[in-house]
């Protein structure tokens, strides 16, 4: 296949550093300029109080970009009445940590967002009006490459660090391998997935032989395959149930866990027709725009959470609500190299952002 462009080769861990979003306190203490009087100044900068102040208030230090609001992200990736009430909690932290250890707005809410795709995520950090996100690995990379993100954080679950990304077909397909996929109807969760897209894209090319076009940028019209884009991994494998597609790639955690259907109703369904292991969990990511302190606060306040963040609303481990994470470790953009490798052979570049 004609390579079309070269995507991105991270060579070490570039801080992407942004001074938007938060007012400096001198040395980060109090948010006063660092006077005590002791030096012949009144502490104050240099008002007599004429303004109405006394010149002994200040901003606070971090206002995650003056409104207050700690605007968190997160990614369409199961139906967003379930993501509302599993995120619920991991916010409440947040907000709560963040009061209790740094100098932030004392009513200081952190405010979840779901997002319409990976897309609609990474422009909005990179535009300021989300300060976190949650998003996968692939879309992450590209955040890293147009200056949209910066990776803070990997997300452990479902008993590693590490997941699948497969393609399934009916149970009565007489697909039997990749290259039994030309001339058919794939579905694929959203362009910039890693496993739901990337993964599957890079395997029908390199092991089943197929032309994948331009895929997952532009239309599809150059594939050897109708390409449809279910905004979902559990939307890809309901197109698949419903008999509107031959074949669907989505992450392997909805055919192996609970996201999606329950093994039996896999079973009655699906046959698992390729597989790809080792793709790294997703990551956590933060806005550019965000002062470095502020960053380094969100991550900890993410590191320091306790066990019950992750167990949703009703706050009981092993219930439909937790989140599929269950922790967190530090991360950059090198432990995301392998999936950027894979977006290198596709040819992938930063025009999908414009899909």
């Amino acid at each position: 296949m004609e390579r079309r462009r070269q995507f991105l080769k991270v060579a070490g861990a570039a801080s992407i550093v942004g001074l938007a979003g938060c007012s400096g306190g001198g040395d980060g203490s109090d948010g006063s300029d660092g006077g005590d009087g002791s030096d012949g100044s009144d502490g104050s900068d240099g008002s007599d109080g004429s303004d109405g102040s006394d010149g002994s208030d200040s901003e606070p230090e971090m206002t995650f970009g003056g409104d207050g609001t700690v605007d968190f992200g997160i990614s369409p990736s199961v139906p967003q009445e379930d993501l509302n009430v599993q995120y619920s909690p991991l916010e409440e932290h947040i907000g709560s940590y963040l009061r209790e250890n740094y100098d932030v707005p004392s009513d200081l809410s952190v405010e979840g967002t779901i997002g319409s795709n990976y897309s609609a995520i990474i422009q909005s950090l990179g535009q300021g009006t989300l300060d976190i996100a949650e998003t996968g690995p692939f879309a992450a990379a590209l955040g890293v490459k147009t200056g949209n993100a910066e990776v803070i954080l990997q997300r452990y679950g479902y008993g590693g660090w590490t997941y699948k990304s497969i393609i399934a077909t009916p149970n009565d397909s007489d697909i039997t391998e990749l290259s039994d996929l030309s001339g058919k109807t794939v579905a694929f969760s959203d362009r910039l997935s890693t496993s739901g897209a990337l993964y599957p894209l890079y395997s029908m090319s390199s092991q089943g032989g197929l032309d994948v076009g331009e895929l997952p940028e532009g239309n599809g019209s150059q594939a050897e395959f109708d390409a449809r884009f279910a905004g979902g991994h559990v939307g890809s494998y309901t197109l698949l149930e419903q008999g509107q597609v031959d074949a669907a790639a989505m992450g392997g955690f909805v055919r192996d866990t609970k996201t999606g259907p329950t093994p039996d109703e896999w079973q009655e369904v699906a046959t698992t027709l390729h597989e790809d292991e080792g793709l790294p969990r997703a990551p956590i990511v933060v806005s550019p725009e965000l002062d470095d302190d502020v960053k380094s606060a969100i991550q900890e306040a993410f590191l320091e959470g306790p066990d019950s963040i992750y167990y949703g609303a009703d706050g009981e481990d092993g219930t439909g609500d937790d989140l599929w994470f269950s922790r967190v470790r530090e991360a950059d953009q090198e432990d995301y190299q392998s999936v950027i490798d894979v977006a290198d052979e596709l040819g992938v570049g930063t025009d999908i952002f414009n899909q």
